[in-house]
């Protein structure tokens, strides 16, 4: 079984102490002291409340340990989570309801880029996700992927093979117009030619 190498940011001894030894005896998981925080997949942070110095220390584990990071506290609300989202925080456990597979799973989930929070706060981002939709991207003709509609429809064209004056024909637009957008995508996104436009936007989920 592989390994997740976890590193502990536990303010507290006595905390850091028992949630080591919890640990260490759960299968799958490993964790390393803090001569090694580098090497480790995963951030374990456990607090009260997220304070601006915790989160700056997410901020410095998360350079640290170069992964995600799983949040234990106490109480933590929509703006707070948002921040800590920024920290590269993934996984949000309330204190009082950690056990040891919750744990785990949280631990786990977090390694293999997967994300776990409470019901309560994925609702918080949903609404926030469409605040931003609303308020910031569709004000600016872009979509989730940073794309405007037109840039979505050339990359739809151009993975079913059509060049510039079909998509053009397709579109309305003149076949000027289309290769325009092609390049501006192209040099934003830091591609290199269409195929690689369009393989990047299918690895992204973009079309």
């Amino acid at each position: 079984m592989e390994q997740v190498r976890v590193a502990l940011e536990v303010v507290d001894p006595l905390s850091l102490a028992g949630l080591t030894k919890l640990l260490e005896s759960c299968a799958g998981v490993t964790v390393v002291g803090a001569e090694r925080r580098a090497d480790a997949d995963v951030a374990v942070v456990v607090a009260d409340r997220l304070t601006t110095d915790l989160i700056t220390d997410l901020r410095e584990a998360a350079a640290k340990v170069g992964g995600a990071v799983v949040l234990v506290i106490d109480q933590i609300c929509e703006a707070e989570l948002l921040a800590a989202v920024e920290c590269r925080v993934v996984a949000v456990v309330p204190r009082a309801s950690v056990t040891t597979d919750r744990l785990v799973h949280c631990i786990k989930s977090a390694a293999a880029g997967g994300g776990v929070m409470p019901p309560h706060l994925v609702g918080e981002l949903i609404k926030h996700i469409e605040r931003l939709r609303r308020d910031v991207l569709i004000p600016y003709g872009l979509s989730a992927s940073g794309l405007t509609s037109r840039e979505v429809d050339v990359l739809r064209l151009m993975a079913d093979g059509f060049d510039a004056a079909e998509i053009g024909a397709k579109l309305c637009y003149s076949e000027r117009t289309v290769k325009n957008v092609i390049y501006r995508l192209t040099h934003r996104l830091g591609l290199r030619n269409r195929s690689h436009a369009v393989a990047y936007a299918v690895r992204s989920g973009m079309i």
